[in-house]
C-alpha cells in the first residue's frame, strides 16, 4: 500500500493537480463559454473528491484535493502549458498527465498505479458529461463532442500506457 509519505512535496503536488488537468484537457479540446466552463469545473471537483477506487493512494489524494478545495487553493498550483513551449497545448498536458502517472507507477503498486490511470480518465470523463457542446441554443448539441471524444481517447493511452 502507497502512501502520501512516499512521495516528495513536489511529486505529490503534480500527482494532486493531476485530475485538474485532465478536466483541462477536456476544456482545451473543445473550449465553451463561461456556463460551459463552470458545469466543468463542477464536475471536475466532483468527481476528483469522489474517486470510485478505494486504493489508500487514491483516497488520499481525493481527500488532500478536498482540503485544498475547502481552503480555496488553487488546484493546477502553478501549472500552466505555455503558448511558446514546444509542442502543442494538447500535448503539453498529455505529457504532464505521462508524467504523473509515471511519478506514481513508480513508487506504486500496478493496481494503484491503474487505479489512477482510470480516475484521471474518470475526471476527463465527468467534465466532458457536464454540459452539451455545439448547436444552437442546445438544439442539436450533443454531450461529448467529437474533439472531447478525442482527448478522451488520447487521455486513456497515455495514463494507461507504461
Amino acid at each position: 500500500m502507497t502512501t502520501k509519505s512516499e512521495f516528495s512535496a513536489d511529486e505529490w503536488t503534480r500527482i494532486t493537480r493531476a485530475p485538474f488537468v485532465a478536466g483541462m484537457a477536456i476544456s482545451m479540446a473543445d473550449p465553451g463559454g463561461p456556463i460551459e466552463i463552470a458545469k466543468e469545473s463542477v464536475a471536475m471537483l466532483r468527481a476528483a473528491t469522489s474517486p470510485t477506487s478505494r486504493e489508500q493512494l487514491i483516497t488520499e489524494i481525493a481527500l488532500d484535493i478536498q482540503a485544498e478545495s475547502q481552503n480555496k487553493q488553487n488546484p493546477l498550483k502553478g501549472y500552466k502549458p505555455a503558448k511558446d513551449a514546444p509542442g502543442t497545448l494538447a500535448e503539453q498536458v498529455l505529457t504532464e498527465l505521462t508524467e504523473a502517472r509515471d511519478l506514481v507507477a513508480a513508487k506504486a503498486t500496478p493496481e494503484e498505479t491503474a487505479a489512477f490511470g482510470l480516475w484521471l480518465v474518470d475526471v476527463a470523463q465527468a467534465a466532458a458529461d457536464a454540459g452539451k457542446e455545439g448547436g444552437f441554443m442546445g438544439i442539436g448539441a450533443v454531450r461529448v463532442s467529437d474533439r472531447e471524444q478525442t482527448m478522451l481517447d488520447r487521455l486513456r493511452e497515455v495514463v494507461s500506457a507504461g
